[in-house]
């Protein structure tokens, strides 16, 4: 669990939260502090967060932040909405929940992952049962990759255990060394029970730039058709884009047992952006901030992104990355 909660609890209940990413010793060390005070729930779910606290996924609440908050991505709205809903009425799944979201920096990936955290715990990603990896940061040096994996499978067997409905989101899969993420393999597989642990309810999500070039041809292709992005099916890019992250070797996946057993449920491209769509997410930003929104200040920050392929100029390098910085210079002159 996460640190922060209130002061009185802690007093209360002793510290013995635990983040998913401390190291295992103190996981463990505190372990049997958890198992002490877990007889007095009431109690200590006044003052903490407890797993069974767990919002009802509402459908239309989800789409709503998904169309509001998200853009340029039919697809990837379309796959999250009915995966993650339809998970979790299911009352008995017969395996966690798996989504690899692919596409440029800026596109909407980390975005997305925090509107379906925020969909299922009123905390977000800083709920106590949503845990975030970062490559780069977590598992940073490939010559301690066989640690990484025992570290891996304990973090996880330790959070799923505390609750079954844990969340776990992979940043840059794309910079994480191979063979790494197939430490989790068991975990996602059709099992009821590892060692005495159910993960069926779980959910993991892999975020990755790997396979930005295969969705770019395809969007790309549609633009150069004359057709709309919003023809774009799923059918038109996952086949693809799971061969080519598979046999990708600057990816985590690279001939990972994950794709090769089929363990992920859907790969979701997100598509790069265009104009018009980097100017929604300066609309928005200024709302936010409780700016009136002014047209004028909204297409001279957009006029500012780079766009590519050199000749064509269709798709924003950047996406929304960095638009809000370039929108403080406005908002401040």
């Amino acid at each position: 669990m996460k640190l922060g909660r209130a002061a009185l609890a802690l007093l209360l209940l002793a510290p013995c939260v635990v983040r998913a990413v401390e190291p295992i010793s103190l996981s463990l060390a505190l372990a049997g502090v958890l198992t002490t005070y877990i007889s007095y729930p009431r109690l200590y779910c006044l003052f903490a967060e407890c797993c069974g606290q767990m919002r009802s996924l509402s459908r239309e609440a989800l789409q709503k932040d998904l169309d509001n908050k998200l853009f340029g991505q039919h697809l990837a709205k379309k796959v999250i909405l009915n995966a993650v809903s339809g998970f979790l009425s299911n009352p008995k799944p017969k395996k966690p929940l798996t989504l690899s979201l692919h596409g440029w920096t800026g596109t909407g990936k980390n975005f997305a992952s925090k509107i379906i955290a925020e969909n299922i715990y009123e905390g977000g990603l800083n709920s106590d049962y949503v845990h975030l990896f970062v490559a780069t940061l977590h598992f940073p040096h490939a010559s301690n990759i066989t640690q990484y994996k025992d570290q891996l499978q304990m973090w996880i067997r330790g959070n799923v255990s505390a609750c079954a409905r844990s969340i776990f989101i992979f940043d840059e899969m794309d910079k994480m060394h191979a063979g790494l993420i197939d430490a989790i393999k068991p975990f996602l597989d059709y099992y009821d029970v590892v060692d005495e642990v159910s993960y069926q309810k779980a959910i993991f999500i892999f975020l990755s730039n790997a396979g930005a070039e295969r969705i770019t041809d395809v969007a790309l292709d549609f633009w150069k058709s004359g057709k709309q992005r919003e023809e774009i099916k799923l059918r038109d890019m996952e086949p693809a884009l799971a061969v080519s992250v598979f046999n990708n070797k600057n990816s985590g996946f690279w001939h990972s047992s994950l794709i090769d057993r089929n363990l992920i449920d859907y790969f979701v491209p997100f598509l790069p952006l265009e104009y018009k769509h980097l100017k929604m997410c300066i609309r928005v930003e200024m709302q936010s901030r409780g700016y009136e929104v002014d047209e004028d200040i909204i297409s001279k920050v957009a006029e500012e992104m780079t766009f590519f392929p050199k000749e064509e100029k269709v798709f924003s390098d950047k996406g929304c990355k960095t638009v809000f910085t370039k929108l403080d210079y406005y908002l401040d002159d």
